[in-house]
């Protein structure tokens, strides 16, 4: 009995560890920092360990729900980095498909490629409720149980940043196999999409994917993604929309190269004609 409730204290301290501030998150962001500016950027030169200060500052000062946008306007003023025009990739609901696609072309730039998504892409971090400062390695609340959420706030910046300074051709990947693939309340819809500059960005470039065994929801011509079209269209952007990418397909057929639709995708491009010499 008693050894049964040991492992059940155990497993609620693993599970609690896992909802809170990410261990060693500090080892982690200046670990990355450093990567990013020695292997990744190496002709960028940033003060990482001034870049960690600004970020702890801005979260172990305010209780977990308190962390506004412009607390982190010291850490975003360290972190001053040109974006290359016609490389800038957004996306919605698509996260692995995306860097995958952006790591096999080389031509992109997707949010987690600049130094701050590189730094904080999938960490979770909070201050705690107490006076005490430091990171709840405990616990952290839901993005959905508050507003000023720290994790939100952070990457409702790095997005509008990385939305303002997008020029040139831009490409979206959105996920045809769900309703509202372009979603109003997600960070493209919501924040990335009203911080485009019409001036700025001359060619929208839609991509709409769907999973290889569907459902086969939405398209350029039904559903949410129309909404998306109407709206590039008043704030006069240019725009062209795909469904079914065949660079998309082949990349999700990699991973599972015994569905149907790669099957026959190979079949096809077995069967084309040789152009002629």
């Amino acid at each position: 009995m008693i050894l049964g409730l040991v492992a059940v204290l155990f497993l609620l301290e693993e599970l609690n560890a896992e909802l809170g501030t990410t261990p060693n998150l500090r080892h982690i962001v200046i670990g990355r920092c450093y990567n990013y500016i020695t292997l990744i950027n190496p002709s960028s030169k940033y003060d990482c360990e001034g870049i960690w200060r600004e970020f702890e500052e801005a979260v172990v000062r305010r209780t977990p729900c308190s962390v506004r946008v412009k607390d982190y306007q010291r850490m975003f003023r360290a972190t001053p980095q040109t974006l290359p025009c016609d490389k800038l990739l957004f996306w919605s609901k698509t996260h692995n498909l995306v860097h995958s696609y952006s790591a096999a072309t080389r031509r992109f730039w997707t949010l987690e490629d600049t130094l701050v998504g590189y730094m904080f892409n999938d960490l979770i971090w909070c201050g705690k409720e107490e006076r005490d400062r430091g990171f709840n390695f405990s616990a952290c609340p839901e993005w959905s149980d508050c507003v000023n959420h720290p994790v939100y706030s952070l990457w409702k910046q790095a997005s509008q940043n990385f939305a303002e300074a997008a020029c040139g051709n831009i490409t979206v990947i959105l996920n045809g196999s769900i309703t509202d693939a372009f979603n109003r309340k997600s960070m493209f819809g919501g924040v990335e999409l009203d911080s485009l500059n019409p001036r700025m960005v001359h060619h929208v470039n839609i991509k709409v994917v769907t999973n290889l065994e569907g459902p086969y929801i939405e398209s350029c011509t039904e559903g949410s993604i129309v909404d998306l079209i109407k709206i590039l269209q008043a704030r006069g952007f240019r725009w062209t929309c795909t469904d079914n990418d065949l660079t998309l397909m082949i990349l999700q057929c990699m991973k599972n190269p015994k569905q149907y639709s790669c099957l026959t995708c190979a079949d096809s491009l077995l069967n084309r004609k040789k152009p002629v010499l």
